[in-house]
């Protein structure tokens, strides 16, 4: 029987495909008005503030650990804020969304691959089932039922740099567990994103200019970059990254695969998109196969998460 905790954790996980759902709508039109490099700098930048005024406010900042592990977090700001941004913002310039799509929803995969690798979590044969499930639910989605359309992809530019979102992904991913051991799921979060915000800052203005002096966004704009930065930053980071505390990176990163799932309702309920029986079947194969990921039982390890659950029943609070 599943343990009404860590059931508990995998309906809260919920929230994070869901917001990071919402996001492709409200980035699509955010992109009308600022380049890929100042959108995601300024959400960044707001959602990092806000992260590091809620460390400030749960007296969480520890000048003397954020030091120790300054590499860890520089790292983290690098992989899944900065790096992941650029090459996804870069790529979609060059390839299409089914492409897209696909390419980014093979993050469970390799992050499956590389924790049981080197991060000490237990594979089975029920997780990997669950992970090509899911995997070819969403390729159901995005082909529209016919497979076919997947058979003349090529690799060019736009897939290449998308294949460096994925990595830089997955690097996140398994940073954020080996960091948290020692820090807190919030304080890691609100200062690696203040980095990773600070990194593009620094190159929109190099490559676009002083954007900041002349800019005039409209007021749907201005309330998108707040979504984006408040619930599909912050909240949904926060969340994630306490789920891999939780249930470990691989099962974490399966709910990303909900995410194209969720994209496609917000826009049936809010644009008025027409929904087929290829939805219907697509969304029922992911989804089954994230409840097979997720109730996989995982061995328990040294580095296991419900070791660390243990030791830190509050993740959002000092140690």
């Amino acid at each position: 029987m599943q343990n009404p905790s860590l059931m508990k954790t995998y309906i809260i996980l919920l929230l994070v495909p869901l917001f990071w759902g919402g996001a492709f709508g409200t980035t699509k039109h955010v992109l009308t008005e600022l380049t890929p490099l100042t959108a995601s700098a300024i959400r960044f930048s707001i959602a990092g503030l806000i992260m590091l005024l809620w460390s400030v406010w749960l007296k969480e900042l520890e000048w003397s650990s954020i030091r120790r592990n300054f590499f860890s977090l520089f790292a983290l700001g690098a992989t899944g804020v900065f790096f992941y941004n650029y090459f996804f913002a870069t790529g979609m310039q060059y390839t299409s969304a089914v492409t897209g799509s696909l390419i980014i929803v093979v993050n469970p995969v390799f992050t499956a691959c590389i924790a049981s690798l080197f991060m000490g979590e237990a594979g089975n044969i029920r997780t990997l089932m669950g992970i090509i499930l899911s995997l070819i639910g969403v390729s159901f989605v995005v082909s529209k039922g016919d497979f076919s359309i997947l058979t003349h992809m090529s690799i060019g530019a736009g897939e290449q740099y998308l294949f460096g979102a994925v990595a830089s992904w997955v690097a996140y991913t398994l940073l954020i567990k080996k960091t948290t051991r020692t820090m807190g799921a919030g304080v890691v979060t609100s200062v690696s994103t203040i980095i990773g915000a600070g990194m593009l800052l620094a190159v929109s203005v190099f490559t676009e200019g002083p954007w900041y002096r002349d800019i005039s966004i409209s007021t749907q704009t201005k309330l998108e970059l707040v979504y984006l930065a408040v619930f599909a930053t912050v909240v949904a980071f926060l969340l994630f990254n306490w789920g891999i505390q939780r249930v470990g990176a691989t099962k974490a990163s399966a709910y990303i695969n909900l995410m194209p799932i969720n994209a496609l309702w917000i826009a049936v309920l809010l644009y008025g998109e027409k929904i087929s029986a290829y939805h219907v079947i697509g969304m029922s194969l992911t989804i089954a196969g994230v409840f097979i990921t997720t109730q996989s039982k995982t061995k328990i390890t040294v580095d296991s998460p419900n070791r660390y659950a243990q030791q830190q029943k509050k993740p959002f609070q000092k140690n």
